[in-house]
């Protein structure tokens, strides 16, 4: 089926991957992930680095891809993104002794189509300018609502375990993997209608947004329950939403082999609630959203908005693990609320790589993250994310990391 090429390309690729799974580093930094989000302390934080601006990291030419097959070509971004991160900027990856292939669903939506206009400064970015136009701002739109219904699809599933197969022969082995489950109702809502209206219908029309969040929550309890149901949910992921998964405080799954909802991670956050009280917050997400979270393992809550005014309430949440520190909130309150019984998962200000690095700014913001949560006992990692650009610039994340690492080194062997 591929060309001899191809296969060779991706064998050359797969036996670098391979080398490097198979070093023992990848199996110390699993077990001190595991044992951060296991609330152990006084540990080394993990360092990890995501969403990627990949159209400008080129070095070299080492990400430029030479398959003709577009399955090869996945799985030739796959190695070749892995090789080059792990010779730039490492961090605390790990690379997992095996090539993973997501099992294949479909879903009809919910009826909604999303109306925006955008603009971007950067054709190769996918990192653009929205402005929504208000798509559910009536009692007709709201009819527009229906069921989501998922469909797996283990036809596909063979297909691409068999494609792999036959690109990796004996080099690797494949394994098909679920997904965890990711909520953020409030992303999706907000692009439908725009931020304005909804922060508005908060004082103006209260009934009609949680007349939105009980049916999205319907629907979303739904769609969990059939995402159980057809075992496409996953115990084991590689991340989740770009920050170690790994832990051995998850139910383990039974013996049928079926992954439950009960054995994996759930990931929540409102990233537009930034400027809500903590009263409406409350009342319009987290209300809604701790029935749901209550059906799986472990929960993580937050990304980039600031939430160092609402720890207190978030403790409420069941199966709260982790707890995201945005480059916006107070580290020192956070710290101080967050103690030793959440992961403190702090995301430093991409900002600090967009343009150039200021060696003195990202030590200081590191630093003082490291002395907050050695003062109050957290367990704790860094995740730098959200990273639009690096003026194409790949060095300034190569110097970036290096300056993380050795402060951190000023604190830990």
């Amino acid at each position: 089926m591929f060309c001899e090429n191809d296969k060779k390309i991706i064998g050359e690729l797969a036996r670098q991957y391979r080398e490097i799974a198979n070093l023992e580093v990848n199996q110390e930094r699993k077990q001190r992930l595991s044992d951060v989000n296991d609330l152990k302390t006084g540990l080394r934080p993990s360092v990890w680095l995501d969403e990627l601006p990949w159209h400008e990291m080129d070095i070299d030419g080492k990400l430029k891809l030479h398959c003709q097959d577009e399955f090869a070509r996945g799985m030739e971004w796959f190695f070749r993104t892995t090789l080059f991160r792990w010779e730039y900027f490492q961090a605390d990856m790990v690379v997992e002794n095996f090539y993973p292939i997501s099992k294949s669903y479909s879903s009809n939506g919910n009826g909604m189509e999303i109306h925006e206009q955008i603009k971007e400064t950067d054709a190769k970015n996918n990192i653009v300018s929205h402005a929504y136009e208000d798509s559910l701002s009536t009692e007709e739109d709201l009819k527009k609502l229906h069921p989501t219904v998922i469909t797996p699809h283990p036809e596909r599933d063979e297909a691409n375990m068999a494609k792999a197969r036959e690109l990796l022969g004996e080099i690797l082995p494949v394994r098909l993997m679920g997904t965890p489950v990711y909520y953020a109702p409030w992303d999706e809502i907000s692009m439908l209608r725009g931020v304005e209206p909804v922060l508005y219908d908060m004082a103006d029309r209260p009934e009609f947004l949680h007349e939105i969040m009980r049916r999205y929550t319907e629907n979303q309890k739904n769609i969990m329950l059939q995402m159980e149901q057809y075992n496409l949910l996953e115990n084991d992921p590689l991340s989740i939403h770009c920050t170690p998964a790994y832990n051995t405080s998850l139910p383990p799954v039974e013996a049928d082999g079926k992954v439950r909802l009960k054995n994996v991670w759930f990931r929540a956050m409102a990233q537009m609630f930034s400027t809500v009280s903590p009263a409406m917050h409350e009342e319009f997400e987290l209300d809604y959203m701790r029935p749901l979270m209550e059906m799986c393992g472990l929960v993580y809550y937050g990304c980039c908005e600031p939430l160092d005014n609402k720890i207190s309430i978030l403790k409420s949440i069941p199966n709260l693990r982790k707890i995201g520190v945005s480059p916006w909130a107070n580290i020192e309150k956070s710290g101080g609320q967050i103690g030793s019984s959440y992961v403190y998962a702090r995301k430093p200000n991409p900002a600090q790589v967009a343009v150039n690095v200021d060696a003195e700014a990202v030590e200081k913001e590191i630093e003082d993250t490291i002395k907050v949560c050695l003062r109050y006992g957290c367990p704790y990692e860094f995740v730098l994310k959200d990273i639009s650009t690096v003026s194409y610039k790949p060095g300034n994340i190569i110097e970036w990391n290096r300056i993380v690492q050795k402060t951190i080194d000023k604190y830990y062997k």
